[in-house]
């Protein structure tokens, strides 16, 4: 996953392929032809939505553009967050971007499957 500083992410019109999709959105309801990168929307740390839009947008419409995760982003979500489906995330502002990444080595592996790879980890480690 790429994690962006605040300062690095620019919200000043964005492209004529890139989205801006609210927490209300149905992703399922929104056209993804010539879609480049979805941003979605964290509006508090406490609102998951965007999680539920992003797994959505990956596994079941086949999304394969970027999905950018925005707003109230904090470093203890990210693992979750490319779990589910996200390729970016913007941290909010006074962050540090460099101390983020400590998060995947942490958390290196899961027993469970993801939004990008969906097999157990007994599956992988048998084969």
């Amino acid at each position: 996953m790429k994690i962006l500083s605040f300062n690095e992410h620019s919200t000043s019109s964005p492209d004529a392929g890139v989205i801006c999709m609210t927490n209300d959105a149905d992703p399922r309801e929104v056209p993804l032809e010539g879609v480049k990168r979805i941003d979605l929307n964290f509006p508090k740390f406490t609102d998951g939505r965007a999680y539920s839009q992003a797994f959505l947008l990956r596994r079941r419409l086949g999304f394969k553009g970027e999905i950018r995760a925005t707003g109230d982003v904090l470093i203890d979500q990210l693992v979750s967050m490319a779990r589910t489906g996200f390729d970016v995330a913007v941290l909010r502002d006074g962050l540090d971007a460099s101390a983020a990444q400590r998060q995947f080595e942490r958390f290196p592996d899961f027993y469970q499957g993801s939004a990008i790879d969906t097999k157990p980890l007994f599956a992988k480690t048998s084969a």
